[in-house]
């Protein structure tokens, strides 16, 4: 009977606890909401002509993101403000393009939703410019039925995305909070340009979006590393630059026991869904071991490429000249900084288009996993450029 008795006030506690929190929460969303409405009040007496013309503004406490839309129609943008405002978001909206593209220059927005017919600048031409002058800002393009098929095709000069008028509130809304969670994934998995020197053993080197060379470690022209043991044995591996434009790893095709290898000749393979990707040995000898638990759990590349997960070890047989041709130290970063530009630039120039836009946008930055959403042909020019040589 007593515990029958504890079980029935500990779920009485847990569901007064409950009731509690979903009060507070309640009230919370309530006062949230107020101050949004008065926020909305306020703004139609406030005056920013001095900044564009049309320009009216609605700042909200901690925005979800800061919004400029762009339309001739007026009725339009008072949606867009009374919508997105009681949504959580700071609004700005003008009535003209060259508006827009003014204060994008002195203002730091997350997107621009812009209209894609009006006089004078267009929303394809409010596109461009926005992705030349503020490419780290997205923009939606605002359409009607009759002209979804231009909508589509400004996504090729990098529109995120498009929505069609007239809207409903729920639309909106849910367009909106669709296009912030992609924003914050993109920049989750952008690759920064920065490369370090870590002094970490592999256990306590974190996931990064920032590239690493382990201190004492040899990096080839082929983006494979190298590291002498004690015996003069070299384990050899991909670096952090293949490993992180490459993305997930599949399968690794590893070269056989005893073989006999030459500096520049093929070594192994990664394989990752129908794309093989080859790799040259850095040095020449003889292969004396494999890394079988890696292949065992390649997840473990995930967290680094480097120490314990080495791919296969070989007996050098002419170190003393060939370790002469790879980098280390600052020379190693020098070369990874040379090649996050050369890629950088063939992807801004070369790549229109990828196979999986919200994965990896052909937008010119570099991603977690690069490669995986690049098209075969793109694919193999990378390959031919930067693994095998």
């Amino acid at each position: 009977m007593a515990i029958l008795l504890l079980i029935i006030a500990v779920v009485l506690f847990i569901l007064a606890d409950l009731t509690i929190r979903n009060m507070v929460r309640r009230a919370a969303q309530k006062k949230e909401l107020k101050e949004r409405e008065e926020a909305l009040a306020v703004s139609l007496n406030l005056d920013f002509t001095h900044e564009a013309a049309s320009l009216k503004r609605v700042e909200v406490k901690n925005p979800k993101a800061k919004i400029l839309a762009v339309d001739d129609e007026e009725v339009i943008l008072d949606s867009f403000r009374k919508i997105l405002v009681l949504g959580g978001f700071s609004v700005d909206t003008v009535e003209s393009g060259k508006e827009a593209l003014g204060l994008i220059q002195k203002h730091h927005y997350d997107f621009v939703f812009t209209d894609l017919k009006m006089p004078e600048m267009d929303g394809v031409d409010v596109c461009k410019s926005v992705k030349h002058l503020r490419p780290d800002i997205d923009v939606i393009i605002i359409t009607g039925y009759a002209s979804v098929q231009t909508a589509v095709e400004t996504m090729k000069f990098g529109a995120m995305d498009y929505i069609e008028k007239p809207f409903t509130e729920d639309e909106l809304l849910s367009m909106a909070k669709k296009s912030l969670i992609k924003r914050q994934e993109r920049i989750k998995r952008q690759l920064k340009t920065q490369v370090n020197i870590s002094h970490f053993t592999d256990s306590k080197i974190p996931a990064s979006v920032e590239f690493s060379i382990p201190g004492g470690v040899f990096i080839s022209q082929g983006h494979c590393w190298a590291s002498l043991d004690p015996d003069g044995n070299v384990y050899i591996g991909i670096d952090d630059f293949a490993k992180k434009l490459i993305g997930k790893v599949d399968a690794i095709d590893l070269p056989n026991l005893g073989m006999e290898v030459q500096s520049g000749s093929h070594l192994l393979t990664i394989k990752q869904g129908t794309h093989s990707i080859p790799f040259k040995s850095p040095i020449s000898g003889k292969v004396k071991s494999i890394n079988n638990s890696l292949l065992n759990e390649l997840e473990r590349l995930e967290t680094t490429t480097y120490d314990k997960n080495w791919l296969c070890k070989i007996d050098g047989s002419n170190l003393e000249q060939e370790l002469k041709e790879l980098k280390i130290g600052q020379g190693a970063v020098s070369f990874f900084h040379d090649e996050i530009e050369k890629v950088q630039n063939f992807i801004r120039k070369s790549v229109t288009s990828t196979t999986d836009e919200e994965k990896v946008p052909a937008d010119g930055h570099l991603y977690l996993g690069e490669l995986e959403a690049l098209k075969e042909s793109e694919l193999n020019l990378i390959i031919t450029e930067f693994f095998s040589r």
